[in-house]
């Protein structure tokens, strides 16, 4: 995307706000719907947000677009768990919609410990006219029934429910940090930093053990899995990532047991640049395959790299994100900056990808122009229409117009969640308790 003429096109056009935020407030995943009409929000007090697009009208054209709250519900609560003598947060990791097949949307959610699927549904009928219970919903005395009513749908005001349909717990010893659908829409698979369980939809209280990477000694352990994904089109197919920097594609249909991977994706270090960092920074905190199925991106603390599944020794593209806070490292490692886990997304087309950086900064980068661009979300930027503007981040002491030094970056403003919608170029940004939607310029 060119810097001038594409990023003029971008306009807010909506932002959740809390004048008092509490920790509870801060967003923690953010996910449009397959269809993009629904976004939703989970935060660490354990709240799912949803909101629906606005209609397009004749009167109001210009509010297409626009996103508004549709339904608020608390997933997840805290819990306690007493044999290890834990307290398991409420805070929602993931959320990942299923495709749409009737009038209601259907969730998954999950903290570090239990999975749920939701229904999200309207009602805007009741039933009145029961034989056995009153208007207020009473029994009736059976002797004061002297005739049988047929039940009537009256309309009523518009309500949405949101519905806890399964409950998936008792699956995982240490933290959940991803789930993922599969292209059957019957599975999905949990990822924890040791194994990775697989469920079928329909059955809470079973789920199959398809990848355990601890080592009968925990001394030994030398590695963790940091994410896991479906792919795309292959029901049989998923790969998961290392702190390692590396990534496994696995084969349901070779081994029930998928401890070995069918292909091994990792570039080689370059021992010339290997410091006490290398393997911190090298850890892979988001990996995404894109919408046609053929490549893999992955997201590490500098870098964000797309791989050719076809290609395993080296990723085809490598787009640095923030490699200017290379030379601030120790300072990012003293403060805990280090280990924030960003994570990356692709636009509906495969063309440009979008992944967050620090002083609530975001970067694209366009795939075919090799262009890339900065920019900001804030509350400057979050008037209706405002335009957003290219901004650059110098090393020197001197800085131009737009241009920020990287000693006056904001690491406690950071934008690690970041989702697109899947046919347009809208894309929802999540600055602590804020979230930011960003669009086209309608015309």
């Amino acid at each position: 995307m060119e810097e001038e003429s594409d990023t003029r096109k971008i306009n807010n056009s909506f932002l959740r706000d809390h004048n008092y935020a509490t920790e509870a407030d801060i967003i923690s995943t953010v996910e449009f719907n397959p269809s993009g009409e629904l976004l939703a929000t989970g935060d660490k007090g354990g709240r799912v947000v949803v909101f629906q697009r606005e209609q397009e009208s004749k009167s109001h054209p210009q509010r297409r677009g626009e996103y508004n709250v549709y339904s608020t519900f608390q997933s997840h609560e805290p819990e306690f768990d007493y044999l290890k003598s834990l307290e398991i947060e409420e805070k929602i990791n993931k959320i990942r919609w299923l495709p749409q097949q009737n009038a209601a949307y259907f969730l998954l959610s999950t903290n570090d410990k239990t999975v749920k699927l939701w229904k999200i549904s309207e009602r805007d009928r009741r039933s009145e006219g029961y034989n056995l219970k009153d208007e207020d919903g009473r029994i009736r005395d059976s002797s004061t029934i002297t005739s049988l009513r047929v039940p009537v749908l009256q309309p009523t005001d518009l309500m949405v429910e949101a519905t806890a349909r399964r409950v998936f717990g008792n699956g995982h010893t240490y933290h959940i940090n991803s789930i993922s659908v599969n292209s059957d829409l019957q599975t999905y698979i949990s990822t924890d930093d040791l194994r990775i369980n697989l469920w079928n939809l329909e059955i809470t209280d079973q789920s199959f053990n398809i990848v355990d990477i601890k080592p009968s000694n925990m001394e030994d352990l030398t590695e963790v899995i940091t994410g896991a994904e479906f792919h795309p089109l292959e029901c049989n197919t998923f790969a998961y990532s290392s702190s390692r920097g590396s990534v496994r594609l696995c084969d349901m249909r070779k081994q029930a047991l998928c401890d070995t991977h069918c292909k091994l994706f990792e570039e080689p270090e370059d021992p010339s640049t290997r410091s006490f960092f290398s393997e911190i920074i090298s850890s892979i905190s988001d990996i995404k395959f894109s919408h046609s199925g053929r490549f893999l991106m992955t997201r590490d603390y500098l870098t964000v790299k797309v791989w050719d599944l076809n290609m395993e020794n080296k990723p085809v593209e490598t787009y640095q994100v923030h490699d200017y806070l290379r030379g601030k490292l120790c300072s990012l490692y003293e403060n805990d900056c280090i280990f924030d886990k960003f994570e990356c997304v692709w636009n509906g087309a495969d063309s440009v990808i979008m992944t967050g950086s620090y002083n609530n900064f975001f970067r694209m980068f366009d795939r075919n122009t090799k262009r890339d661009v900065t920019l900001e979300a804030s509350r400057e930027n979050s008037k209706p229409r405002a335009i957003l503007k290219p901004r650059k981040v110098c090393l020197g002491a001197k800085r131009g117009k737009d241009q920020v030094t990287v000693d006056s970056l904001d690491f406690s403003k950071k934008i690690l969640h970041t989702t697109w919608h899947p046919q347009e170029n809208i894309i929802a940004v999540a600055a602590s308790n804020n979230l930011y939607i960003f669009q086209d310029k309608v015309a």
